[in-house]
């Protein structure tokens, strides 16, 4: 059954990238299934989702003037969403007040929890999420991430502000429903009072690749890294596996850019290992797909990692996979597709990734067998239309509670008023 939807999602847009992109997905596949209203912002010399969506009602406003200008800083604190926030509440607002109604609200993005809805406080039921973030790095990491930017360190205060922000607290005990990226969520939000909490990646594939036939290659195994340049995402630890592994004919590609690639670079020259590994730099997606079908192995051990789209991109290409066994890799892969490893130290981290990658390179069978199991597994979880079964199934039941909710509290109150009536009082 179509539902009147209301929909909060800041910076859609999907000649974007990143949560902008992501949220593109979720409002133009919601769009196909429900009567859809988005409030929504857009940054200044971009195109409007009006002109890229059709087929839904849009609400939206232009991003306040200077903000745009330090790109990674706006995206990171997102500084407009202050003034989208005022805005979305002021319309929700009136839109009620003018007799408007909807069967149900929901707000994907952002996807950190850290930003309060501004359906907070309204009569509409509203679900939050897919949330994430707030994951810390295991405490013998954080010494080598001191050089990332000082924004990037003021996620550390968001534990903080889901204790003492009231408008924050409110978001997720007021909600019909959170959704989380990963189980790890739930313990971030264990002092909140969640009404329910469901699990679900922030993003999804449109379809499987073409299945790819590993099984007659010759040659050194390849190893595939994809993902932002920063300490966290784990390339650096690669690296240092790789100096571990000399007797293995291997190569590893590493595709991305970022600040910690200077580090990685500088790394793989101390180790001498600049005729086994290789910096790509950020490629098309094109060119990714195409590293992904040449690869044998993907090695993603990002170790403070909330949700992570590779992961079912390297799934969807059949992939053997090995990652950190915490937040959204952990959650997404299992035993039958994925080595899942624990970060404990540096040194630690290193030795037990390139005992993974050797397990692995040695024994082609292991690898077809994970791989294939990878692709089967994110061909249940990781399709858009899978996920958004998923999404119908969590509002109807949202909405059959809401309704015994009102059959319980009118038939309290019918109670009440029966009680006054009778000739005692």
């Amino acid at each position: 059954m179509a539902l009147n939807l209301l929909l909060i999602a800041p910076t859609c847009d999907g000649q974007d990238v990143g949560e902008a992109w992501v949220a593109y997905q979720w409002v133009r596949r919601l769009a196909e299934r429900h009567r859809v209203t988005l409030l929504t912002y857009y940054k200044r010399g971009a195109s409007p989702t009006s002109t890229q969506l059709s087929g839904l009602r849009i609400i939206e406003w232009p991003e306040p003037p200077l903000l745009g200008r330090a790109e990674r800083l706006n995206s990171m604190l997102k500084p407009g969403y202050l003034f989208f926030y005022w805005r979305a509440r002021k319309w929700i607002r009136q839109a009620l007040a003018r007799g408007e109604r909807f069967d149900l609200a929901h707000q994907p993005l952002p996807v950190a929890m850290r930003y309060p809805s501004p359906l907070v406080g309204f009569s509409i039921p509203y679900i939050v999420g897919p949330v994430g973030g707030s994951l810390d790095s295991p405490a013998a990491f954080r010494q080598q991430e001191r050089a990332t930017a000082w924004y990037v360190r003021l996620r550390q205060l968001d534990r903080l502000r889901l204790r003492f922000d009231p408008w924050l607290r409110m978001t997720f005990d007021r909600a019909s429903c959170v959704i989380g990226i990963a189980p790890y969520v739930r313990d971030v939000l264990s002092e909140r009072s969640l009404h329910c909490f469901e699990i679900m990646s922030e993003t999804g594939l449109e379809k499987l690749p073409d299945p790819i036939d590993r099984s007659t290659r010759r040659g050194p195994v390849k190893l595939l890294f994809v993902g932002r340049l920063i300490r966290t995402k784990g390339a650096r630890d690669v690296i240092e596996a790789m100096s571990k592994l000399h007797d293995l004919e291997l190569v590893l590609d590493i595709v991305g850019d970022g600040p910690d690639r200077a580090a990685c670079e500088q790394l793989a020259r101390r180790l001498h290992l600049t005729d086994r590994v290789f910096f790509h730099g950020r490629k098309t997606r094109d060119a990714v797909d195409g590293f992904y079908a040449r690869a044998d192995i993907f090695v993603f051990p990002s170790y403070r990692e909330p949700g992570g789209n590779v992961i079912f991109e390297a799934m969807g290409y059949g992939l053997p996979l090995i990652v950190c066994d915490r937040g959204g890799p952990g959650a997404a892969t299992d035993d039958s597709c994925a080595i899942r490893l624990h970060a404990v130290a540096p040194e630690q981290y290193a030795h037990d990734i390139a005992s993974a990658i050797g397990r692995l390179a040695s024994d082609r069978n292991l690898r077809l067998s994970l791989g294939e199991q990878a692709r089967s597994r994110v061909s249940k979880i990781g399709l858009w239309d899978r996920k958004l079964d998923q999404l119908d199934a969590i509002y109807n039941s949202v909405l059959r509670q809401r309704l015994r909710d009102s059959k319980i509290e009118f038939a309290h109150s019918n109670e009440d008023r029966r009680a006054w009536n009778t000739p005692n009082n």
